[in-house]
């Protein structure tokens, strides 16, 4: 009886994550929130609006949230905030 091996190692293979590029200001910009449900994400969220609206100018926000943390958010609330925010920033609770 011959016994098998198996390796399961793989190469690494790397991938080119391209980034969307970053505003030289926030002055004017409108913020988009997503809320992923986590416990305290909505109250972080709102409070780096905030401190964005207050310290870099921003001009307002917009706070939607997922159903789920471990979801996307739904399509609608992407075509809302791609048709009504300049950035986004996604938080997380706990």
């Amino acid at each position: 009886m011959a016994i098998q091996i198996y390796d399961p190692t793989t190469e690494v293979a790397g991938r080119h994550i391209a980034f969307a590029p970053r505003p030289k200001t926030l002055e004017g910009l409108r913020i988009g929130l997503v809320d992923n449900t986590k416990h305290n994400s909505d109250q972080l969220l709102l409070r780096i609006a905030g401190l964005l609206e207050r310290d870099h100018g921003a001009k307002a926000h917009v706070i939607r949230r997922k159903k789920s943390a471990g979801a996307a958010p739904h399509a609608e609330i992407i075509e809302e905030l791609k048709a009504n925010c300049d950035v986004i920033v996604a938080g997380v609770g706990d």
